[in-house]
Protein backbone atom coordinates (compact mmCIF):
# COMPACT_ATOMS: atom_id res chain seq x y z
CA UNK A 1 0.00 0.00 0.00
CA UNK A 2 1.68 3.28 -1.16
CA UNK A 3 1.00 6.47 1.04
CA UNK A 4 1.28 9.50 -0.81
CA UNK A 5 4.16 12.49 0.01
CA UNK A 6 1.38 14.70 1.94
CA UNK A 7 -0.39 11.61 4.03
CA UNK A 8 3.31 10.55 4.72
CA UNK A 9 4.38 14.26 6.12
CA UNK A 10 1.27 14.42 7.96
CA UNK A 11 1.48 11.14 9.51
CA UNK A 12 5.46 11.77 10.40
CA UNK A 13 4.90 15.38 11.74
CA UNK A 14 2.02 13.66 14.34
CA UNK A 15 4.33 11.11 15.45
CA UNK A 16 6.97 13.53 15.72
CA UNK A 17 4.54 15.65 17.84
CA UNK A 18 4.05 13.15 20.28
CA UNK A 19 8.07 11.88 20.83
CA UNK A 20 8.16 15.51 21.20
CA UNK A 21 6.17 16.00 23.72
CA UNK A 22 6.82 12.87 25.85
CA UNK A 23 10.35 14.10 25.83
CA UNK A 24 9.69 17.32 26.72
CA UNK A 25 7.23 17.06 29.18
CA UNK A 26 9.11 14.27 31.12
CA UNK A 27 11.90 16.92 31.23
CA UNK A 28 9.61 19.52 32.39
CA UNK A 29 7.87 17.22 35.12
CA UNK A 30 11.44 16.37 36.49
CA UNK A 31 11.72 20.67 37.23
CA UNK A 32 8.66 20.58 39.29
CA UNK A 33 7.17 20.71 42.70
CA UNK A 34 3.56 19.24 40.63
CA UNK A 35 0.26 20.47 39.95
CA UNK A 36 -0.45 23.93 41.96
CA UNK A 37 -3.76 22.90 43.97
CA UNK A 38 -6.89 23.81 42.40
CA UNK A 39 -5.01 25.60 39.57
CA UNK A 40 -4.51 24.01 36.37
CA UNK A 41 -0.63 25.25 36.11
CA UNK A 42 2.79 23.55 36.93
CA UNK A 43 4.40 24.52 40.11
CA UNK A 44 7.90 24.58 39.21
CA UNK A 45 10.74 24.31 41.41
CA UNK A 46 13.84 23.14 39.69
CA UNK A 47 16.41 22.64 42.53
CA UNK A 48 13.76 20.96 44.82
CA UNK A 49 12.64 18.63 42.34
CA UNK A 50 16.14 17.56 40.56
CA UNK A 51 16.88 17.26 44.41
CA UNK A 52 14.42 14.84 45.53
CA UNK A 53 14.70 13.28 41.86
CA UNK A 54 18.55 12.38 42.82
CA UNK A 55 17.58 11.28 46.62
CA UNK A 56 14.36 9.32 45.53
CA UNK A 57 15.62 7.74 42.26
CA UNK A 58 19.26 7.91 41.56
CA UNK A 59 20.86 7.55 44.99
CA UNK A 60 19.26 4.07 45.10
CA UNK A 61 20.35 2.81 41.97
CA UNK A 62 24.20 3.71 43.80
CA UNK A 63 24.49 6.61 42.32
CA UNK A 64 26.97 9.05 44.68
CA UNK A 65 25.69 12.41 46.06
CA UNK A 66 28.18 14.60 43.40
CA UNK A 67 27.66 11.77 40.08
CA UNK A 68 23.89 11.99 40.95
CA UNK A 69 23.78 16.09 41.16
CA UNK A 70 25.29 16.09 37.59
CA UNK A 71 23.86 12.89 36.31
CA UNK A 72 20.40 14.40 36.42
CA UNK A 73 21.20 17.81 35.32
CA UNK A 74 22.84 16.17 31.98
CA UNK A 75 20.20 13.76 31.98
CA UNK A 76 17.11 16.57 31.91
CA UNK A 77 19.24 18.54 29.40
CA UNK A 78 19.26 15.70 26.74
CA UNK A 79 15.67 14.68 27.12
CA UNK A 80 14.88 18.97 26.47
CA UNK A 81 17.09 18.36 23.63
CA UNK A 82 16.20 15.78 22.43
CA UNK A 83 12.25 16.89 22.71
CA UNK A 84 13.78 20.12 20.16
CA UNK A 85 15.63 17.74 18.16
CA UNK A 86 12.77 15.79 17.52
CA UNK A 87 10.97 19.16 16.03
CA UNK A 88 13.87 20.39 13.43
CA UNK A 89 15.51 18.53 10.74
CA UNK A 90 19.07 18.71 10.78
CA UNK A 91 20.41 14.92 11.53
CA UNK A 92 16.85 14.04 12.05
CA UNK A 93 17.30 10.08 11.20
CA UNK A 94 21.02 10.23 11.27
CA UNK A 95 21.47 11.24 15.18
CA UNK A 96 18.19 12.53 16.56
CA UNK A 97 16.07 9.10 16.00
CA UNK A 98 18.91 7.02 17.42
CA UNK A 99 20.02 8.43 20.04
CA UNK A 100 16.14 8.90 21.42
CA UNK A 101 15.54 5.30 20.68
CA UNK A 102 18.73 4.33 22.66
CA UNK A 103 17.79 6.53 25.54
CA UNK A 104 14.37 4.89 25.98
CA UNK A 105 15.96 1.92 25.43
CA UNK A 106 18.60 1.76 28.42
CA UNK A 107 15.46 3.38 30.46
CA UNK A 108 13.61 -0.01 29.50
CA UNK A 109 16.29 -1.81 31.04
CA UNK A 110 16.60 -0.33 34.29
CA UNK A 111 12.69 -0.36 34.98
CA UNK A 112 12.99 -4.36 33.30
CA UNK A 113 15.75 -4.99 36.13
CA UNK A 114 14.07 -2.72 38.88
CA UNK A 115 10.44 -4.59 38.45
CA UNK A 116 12.07 -8.34 38.82
CA UNK A 117 13.96 -7.09 41.69
CA UNK A 118 12.42 -5.28 43.22
CA UNK A 119 8.84 -5.18 42.09
CA UNK A 120 6.18 -3.06 40.68
CA UNK A 121 5.99 -0.77 43.71
CA UNK A 122 6.04 3.09 43.80
CA UNK A 123 6.92 6.04 41.42
CA UNK A 124 9.35 5.40 38.55
CA UNK A 125 9.82 9.07 38.77
CA UNK A 126 9.92 9.47 34.96
CA UNK A 127 7.51 12.02 35.25
CA UNK A 128 8.05 13.64 38.46
CA UNK A 129 5.71 14.40 40.59
CA UNK A 130 3.14 15.95 38.13
CA UNK A 131 2.39 11.96 36.47
CA UNK A 132 3.41 9.75 38.95
CA UNK A 133 3.82 5.93 36.96
CA UNK A 134 4.66 2.95 38.17
CA UNK A 135 7.76 0.98 36.63
CA UNK A 136 5.58 -1.73 34.88
CA UNK A 137 3.39 1.74 33.33
CA UNK A 138 6.40 3.31 32.20
CA UNK A 139 8.39 0.41 30.71
CA UNK A 140 4.95 0.03 29.02
CA UNK A 141 4.81 3.94 27.59
CA UNK A 142 8.54 3.45 26.61
CA UNK A 143 8.09 0.54 24.59
CA UNK A 144 5.21 2.09 22.81
CA UNK A 145 7.33 5.33 21.94
CA UNK A 146 10.07 2.99 21.07
CA UNK A 147 8.23 1.61 18.10
CA UNK A 148 6.86 5.30 17.25
CA UNK A 149 10.41 5.82 16.80
CA UNK A 150 11.04 2.71 14.64
CA UNK A 151 7.79 4.05 12.57
CA UNK A 152 9.31 7.45 12.31
CA UNK A 153 12.39 6.02 11.56
CA UNK A 154 11.41 3.98 8.68
CA UNK A 155 8.81 6.84 7.13
CA UNK A 156 11.68 9.55 7.21
CA UNK A 157 14.16 9.97 4.22
CA UNK A 158 17.76 9.91 5.27
CA UNK A 159 18.63 12.46 2.34
CA UNK A 160 16.06 14.78 3.63
CA UNK A 161 18.45 15.21 6.84
CA UNK A 162 20.20 18.41 6.91
CA UNK A 163 23.91 18.41 8.21
CA UNK A 164 23.83 21.81 9.99
CA UNK A 165 26.01 19.92 12.81
CA UNK A 166 26.42 23.01 15.23
CA UNK A 167 22.63 23.58 15.93
CA UNK A 168 22.87 19.90 17.16
CA UNK A 169 25.21 20.84 19.34
CA UNK A 170 23.91 24.17 20.16
CA UNK A 171 20.55 22.71 21.29
CA UNK A 172 22.34 20.38 23.35
CA UNK A 173 24.95 22.47 25.27
CA UNK A 174 22.51 25.46 25.50
CA UNK A 175 19.48 22.81 27.49
CA UNK A 176 22.31 21.27 29.84
CA UNK A 177 23.68 24.98 30.73
CA UNK A 178 20.13 26.10 31.06
CA UNK A 179 19.24 23.03 33.34
CA UNK A 180 22.37 23.79 35.73
CA UNK A 181 21.47 27.51 35.65
CA UNK A 182 17.94 27.24 36.91
CA UNK A 183 19.42 24.48 39.44
CA UNK A 184 22.65 25.18 40.58
CA UNK A 185 24.55 23.21 42.65
CA UNK A 186 24.42 23.99 46.68
CA UNK A 187 26.32 22.99 49.13
CA UNK A 188 24.96 21.09 51.89
CA UNK A 189 23.35 22.86 54.94
CA UNK A 190 25.15 22.33 57.97
CA UNK A 191 23.43 20.70 60.71
CA UNK A 192 23.01 22.91 63.93
CA UNK A 193 22.94 21.42 67.30
CA UNK A 194 19.93 21.79 69.04
CA UNK A 195 21.02 25.15 71.68
CA UNK A 196 21.95 27.10 68.33
CA UNK A 197 20.80 30.26 68.16
CA UNK A 198 18.63 30.14 64.66
CA UNK A 199 16.40 27.67 66.46
CA UNK A 200 12.98 28.43 67.23
CA UNK A 201 11.32 27.02 70.59
CA UNK A 202 8.05 27.13 71.72
CA UNK A 203 6.56 28.10 74.07
CA UNK A 204 8.22 27.03 77.17
CA UNK A 205 8.48 23.48 77.21
CA UNK A 206 9.19 21.20 80.29
CA UNK A 207 12.16 18.58 78.64
CA UNK A 208 11.68 15.33 80.83
CA UNK A 209 14.72 14.64 82.89
CA UNK A 210 17.23 11.33 81.59
CA UNK A 211 16.54 9.63 83.99
CA UNK A 212 14.29 6.76 84.49
CA UNK A 213 13.57 6.34 87.81
CA UNK A 214 11.95 8.57 90.30
CA UNK A 215 11.57 8.91 93.71
CA UNK A 216 8.45 8.68 96.16
CA UNK A 217 7.70 9.37 99.87
CA UNK A 218 6.90 5.77 101.22
CA UNK A 219 5.30 5.50 104.27
CA UNK A 220 7.19 2.86 106.06
CA UNK A 221 8.85 3.91 108.94
CA UNK A 222 13.22 3.74 109.31
CA UNK A 223 13.70 1.46 112.00
CA UNK A 224 16.78 3.60 112.74
CA UNK A 225 14.93 6.84 113.29
CA UNK A 226 10.83 6.31 113.46
CA UNK A 227 10.80 10.05 112.52
CA UNK A 228 12.28 9.63 109.30
CA UNK A 229 10.80 9.20 105.85
CA UNK A 230 12.40 6.71 103.19
CA UNK A 231 12.58 7.86 100.24
CA UNK A 232 12.53 4.51 98.10
CA UNK A 233 12.87 4.94 94.05
CA UNK A 234 9.54 3.77 91.69
CA UNK A 235 10.05 2.17 88.81
CA UNK A 236 8.49 4.24 85.62
CA UNK A 237 6.74 1.92 82.82
CA UNK A 238 8.69 3.07 79.86
CA UNK A 239 11.18 1.13 77.28
CA UNK A 240 14.58 0.73 77.41
CA UNK A 241 16.51 3.52 75.68
CA UNK A 242 18.12 3.09 72.10
CA UNK A 243 19.36 5.25 69.48
CA UNK A 244 17.28 7.16 66.93
CA UNK A 245 20.17 8.34 64.86
CA UNK A 246 18.56 11.99 65.45
CA UNK A 247 20.98 13.26 68.01
CA UNK A 248 22.76 15.11 65.61
CA UNK A 249 19.37 17.35 65.56
CA UNK A 250 18.51 17.65 68.69
CA UNK A 251 20.26 16.33 71.51
CA UNK A 252 17.09 14.93 73.76
CA UNK A 253 15.37 13.43 70.89
CA UNK A 254 16.10 10.22 72.71
CA UNK A 255 15.11 11.31 76.27
CA UNK A 256 11.28 10.64 76.69
CA UNK A 257 8.42 11.01 74.64
CA UNK A 258 9.17 12.90 71.35
CA UNK A 259 7.47 13.97 68.52
CA UNK A 260 9.72 14.19 65.60
CA UNK A 261 8.35 15.85 62.52
CA UNK A 262 9.80 16.54 58.94
CA UNK A 263 7.90 19.04 57.12
CA UNK A 264 7.94 21.85 54.37
CA UNK A 265 7.08 25.27 55.21
CA UNK A 266 4.45 25.64 51.94
CA UNK A 267 2.91 21.91 52.07
CA UNK A 268 -0.48 22.57 53.17
CA UNK A 269 -0.64 18.82 54.30
CA UNK A 270 2.33 19.47 56.87
CA UNK A 271 0.70 22.52 57.88
CA UNK A 272 -2.26 20.82 58.31
CA UNK A 273 -0.50 17.88 61.00
CA UNK A 274 1.22 20.63 62.70
CA UNK A 275 -2.19 22.54 63.18
CA UNK A 276 -3.94 19.11 64.49
CA UNK A 277 -0.62 18.16 66.78
CA UNK A 278 -1.23 21.66 68.20
CA UNK A 279 -4.66 20.66 69.38
CA UNK A 280 -3.48 17.47 70.59
CA UNK A 281 -0.66 19.25 72.61
CA UNK A 282 -3.23 21.69 74.32
CA UNK A 283 -5.64 18.89 75.22
CA UNK A 284 -3.17 16.64 76.77
CA UNK A 285 -0.72 17.71 78.92
CA UNK A 286 1.36 14.61 79.02
CA UNK A 287 1.47 15.06 74.86
CA UNK A 288 5.25 13.81 73.46
CA UNK A 289 7.57 17.20 73.20
CA UNK A 290 7.64 18.44 69.63
CA UNK A 291 10.42 18.48 67.17
CA UNK A 292 10.64 20.05 63.81
CA UNK A 293 12.90 19.64 60.69
CA UNK A 294 11.69 21.69 58.26
CA UNK A 295 13.02 21.71 54.68
CA UNK A 296 14.65 25.12 53.27
CA UNK A 297 12.44 25.10 50.21
CA UNK A 298 10.60 27.91 50.81
CA UNK A 299 12.11 28.54 54.07
CA UNK A 300 10.99 32.06 54.37
CA UNK A 301 7.46 30.42 54.98
CA UNK A 302 8.68 29.22 58.53
CA UNK A 303 7.12 32.02 60.90
CA UNK A 304 3.38 31.91 58.71
CA UNK A 305 3.68 28.14 59.01
CA UNK A 306 3.67 28.31 62.99
CA UNK A 307 0.90 30.84 63.16
CA UNK A 308 -1.14 28.19 60.99
CA UNK A 309 0.19 26.03 63.23
CA UNK A 310 -0.84 27.68 66.52
CA UNK A 311 2.10 27.16 68.44
CA UNK A 312 6.02 27.37 67.56
CA UNK A 313 8.28 24.19 68.23
CA UNK A 314 11.92 23.79 68.25
CA UNK A 315 13.17 23.34 64.87
CA UNK A 316 15.69 23.78 62.56
CA UNK A 317 16.32 23.89 58.90
CA UNK A 318 17.91 21.41 56.56
CA UNK A 319 18.94 21.77 52.59
CA UNK A 320 16.88 19.83 49.96
CA UNK A 321 19.21 16.83 50.21
CA UNK A 322 20.00 16.74 53.55
CA UNK A 323 16.24 16.56 54.48
CA UNK A 324 15.43 13.47 52.52
CA UNK A 325 18.49 11.91 53.81
CA UNK A 326 17.40 12.17 57.16
CA UNK A 327 13.46 11.30 56.41
CA UNK A 328 14.88 8.49 54.15
CA UNK A 329 14.68 8.58 50.71
CA UNK A 330 11.61 6.50 49.97
CA UNK A 331 9.59 8.58 52.86
CA UNK A 332 7.28 12.04 51.87
CA UNK A 333 6.40 14.56 53.67
CA UNK A 334 4.50 15.51 56.01
CA UNK A 335 6.52 13.11 58.36
CA UNK A 336 5.47 12.59 61.93
CA UNK A 337 7.93 9.35 63.82
CA UNK A 338 6.54 9.50 67.80
CA UNK A 339 9.86 8.10 70.01
CA UNK A 340 9.94 6.92 73.27
CA UNK A 341 13.36 6.82 74.73
CA UNK A 342 14.82 6.66 71.07
CA UNK A 343 12.38 3.20 70.30
CA UNK A 344 10.07 4.34 67.40
CA UNK A 345 6.65 3.50 67.95
CA UNK A 346 4.59 5.03 65.05
CA UNK A 347 5.31 6.44 62.22
CA UNK A 348 3.45 8.17 59.25
CA UNK A 349 4.57 9.99 55.95
CA UNK A 350 3.00 11.32 52.94
CA UNK A 351 -0.94 11.96 51.80
CA UNK A 352 -1.71 8.51 50.73
CA UNK A 353 -1.86 4.89 52.91
CA UNK A 354 0.44 6.12 55.46
CA UNK A 355 -0.30 9.43 56.05
CA UNK A 356 -0.65 11.40 59.76
CA UNK A 357 -3.90 10.75 61.62
CA UNK A 358 -4.83 12.13 64.34
CA UNK A 359 -6.48 9.39 66.31
CA UNK A 360 -3.92 7.03 65.24
CA UNK A 361 -1.16 8.79 66.95
CA UNK A 362 -2.97 9.46 70.26
CA UNK A 363 -3.54 5.35 70.30
CA UNK A 364 0.20 5.21 70.12
CA UNK A 365 0.82 7.52 72.70
CA UNK A 366 -1.49 5.45 75.39
CA UNK A 367 0.36 2.19 74.64
CA UNK A 368 2.37 0.99 77.91
CA UNK A 369 5.95 0.44 77.38
CA UNK A 370 5.18 -3.53 77.15
CA UNK A 371 3.24 -2.51 74.36
CA UNK A 372 5.57 -1.36 71.90
CA UNK A 373 8.09 -3.75 72.74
Amino acid sequence: MNISDSSRNKISWSIRGVLAFLFLFSAVAKISKGWIPDVPFIDFSPYFAITSFEVKQLLPMGFSEFSAAHFSRILIGCEFALGFGLLQPHYFKRLVLPLSFLLLFIFSVQLSYEIATTGNEGNCGCFGSLMPMSPLQALIKNILAMGLIGFQYVLTDKNRDKMNFPIITSITFASILGIYMIAPLKKATTVLPMDATEMVEEDPIVVEPADTAKTTKDPKINEADPKAVVEAPVKVDEPKKKKSGYAKYFTDIDKGKKLLCFFAPGCDHCQAAAKEITQMRKADPNFPDVRIIFMDEEAELIPEFFTKAGAKYPSLTLDVASFWGAIGGAKDTPGVFYYWNGNLVKAFDGIADNKFVASELKAAIKKTAKEIK
